[in-house]
């Protein structure tokens, strides 16, 4: 699924106008991404949690220029759920 799926069902789901379905979840996912920017949680029930993980300052290897050092960074990780670890699984089954 990707966006232009979410704005289609969410708007034939809640009866919205393909136009406020899409300014809907343009909002969610603009005030999900300024949180994490914040290093702030964005937890969804049901569904997991994202945060930041700091990534330290490391040297890395390089076949041209030898070893380079890698400046720190955060980057999003997601945590699944429990609800949906039992769902994706049971629908496996």
């Amino acid at each position: 699924m990707n966006k232009s799926d979410l704005i289609e069902n969410l708007s034939s789901e809640a009866g919205l106008t393909i136009k406020k379905a899409d300014k809907l979840v343009s909002l969610v996912f603009h005030e999900m991404s300024e949180a994490l920017a914040k290093g702030e949680r964005v937890e969804i029930r049901a569904s997991g949690v994202s945060k930041l993980a700091l990534w330290r300052t490391r040297r890395q290897k390089s076949e041209d220029v030898g070893a380079v050092e890698v400046k720190p960074k955060n980057l999003p990780f997601f945590k699944c759920g429990l609800e949906l670890k039992r769902r994706i699984n049971s629908e496996k089954s």
